[in-house]
């Protein structure tokens, strides 16, 4: 019942997009008009059998411009992936995931059998979001959802959340004053999306309601239950950090392709402590979230399936799989071959822009090297006769 429900939810962006509320318009830039569209959005989320208390987390709820502002400064995913790295992997997180696995280690334990994800990948993803549930965040998650819902940069991907919030009220497992959460709509200790929270989150601890909250049982078996669900193998890697040669086929490097790993293996990829990678038919791809010359790594369908659907950040994506090698034993990672300069957010906004000029689809002119300028990167780097690695250089930037 639950299921077809938000079904129903996600549904109804159609009528809050496609001009159900025709007197108002479909989205703005700022506050006006923001009344008229909550109260189409809680007609609508009546109509969907919300009930008074659900409804009542719209009560008094305004149009928030901080949340815009947040939402429009997101350049941290504009780093590269070993100044990121440094940022968000700390002694202290790798030290205390390892004390909190064995903390909970009959949970942990308990989680790995059911769901087939290891305590140090779930471990990783609680050190990023929340430090440990330290910082969960305290902003009023209907109304940051609500503002999210009413701008235009993304309606359509929030406006099934705000909805999935009002339901995750309505279902109980939390009252209107515990929704606080991230500036993005995030809840809990490793902060999901209310959507994710309805589909996804376990009572691990049999208190009768799903707290991301407050329950570790809870967080820990949820995030588990959503890796799962997002394509994790239980008893497959992730990732393993390799050494690359000088020279090689780098048009192969790039996480949309795979090859078994003899086949990396003649190409001269090693492991990082210089022993042979595998000889085997076991399928990989080689990342190299830096190009060429910085750090490398093996990586596998958990990766390419389970991490990039977590957060779609290669950058956010590397380090939190990188993040779970360390906390199982793994040493730091190496800076590569040879040092590299990574371009400013001025730069690559320009060299996105030059990529389209060139006729080649980068998606949003945002700063970040996501998988569109990326694709670009590859494709023009062949085009002139460059190493096509995928990483876009100074170099590469005057020929454009």
């Amino acid at each position: 019942m639950l299921k077809s429900k938000l079904l129903r939810a996600v549904a109804s962006v159609v009528f809050l997009m496609a001009g159900s509320h025709a007197q108002a318009a479909d989205c703005g830039n700022n506050g006006s008009g923001f009344s008229s569209f909550l109260k189409a959005f809680h007609k609508e989320a009546a109509a969907q059998g919300l009930g008074r208390q659900a409804l009542s987390a719209l009560d008094g709820v305004t149009y928030d411009p901080g949340i815009i502002k947040k939402d429009r400064a997101q350049n941290v995913f504009s780093q590269s992936f070993l100044e990121f790295q440094a940022r968000m992997i700390t002694d202290y997180r790798i030290k205390h995931g390892a004390e909190l696995i064995q903390k909970h280690k009959a949970t942990f334990a308990r989680v790995e059998k059911e769901f087939g994800v290891p305590a140090p990948v779930i471990v990783a993803f609680w050190a990023l979001e929340t430090d440990f549930g330290a910082n969960i965040g305290d902003l009023p998650t209907v109304q940051s959802l609500a503002t999210l819902s009413w701008d235009c940069r993304r309606p359509e991907k929030f406006r099934p959340q705000l909805m999935a919030a009002l339901e995750l009220i309505q279902r109980g497992d939390l009252h209107p004053d515990e929704m606080r959460g991230a500036w993005a709509g995030e809840i809990g200790q490793t902060q999901f999306l209310p959507y994710d929270y309805n589909e996804s989150a376990v009572d691990y601890d049999g208190d009768g309601r799903r707290d991301l909250r407050g329950s570790i049982p809870d967080v820990l078996a949820s995030s588990a239950n959503l890796l799962r669900k997002h394509g994790w193998q239980p008893g497959q890697p992730w990732m393993q950090e390799v050494r690359v040669p000088r020279d090689m086929p780098w048009e192969e490097a790039d996480i949309a392709i795979q090859h078994p790993r003899s086949q990396w293996a003649k190409w001269g990829v090693k492991m990082a402590t210089g022993k042979p990678v595998k000889a085997d038919a076991f399928p990989a791809s080689l990342l190299l979230p830096m190009g060429k010359d910085g750090p490398a790594f093996l990586v596998y369908d958990n990766f390419t399936t389970a991490y990039l659907k977590w957060n779609e950040s290669l950058v956010y994506s590397t380090t939190a799989s990188y993040l779970a090698t360390r906390i199982a034993g793994a040493p730091k990672v190496s800076r590569g071959n040879a040092e590299v300069t990574h371009l400013t957010y001025q730069q690559i906004v320009s060299l996105q822009k030059k990529l389209e000029a060139r006729g080649h689809d980068v998606g949003k002119l945002d700063g970040k090297i996501g998988a569109g300028t990326r694709a670009a990167v590859k494709a023009v780097q062949t085009e002139l006769g460059l190493p096509a690695d995928s990483y876009p250089t100074l170099e590469l930037l005057s020929q454009l």
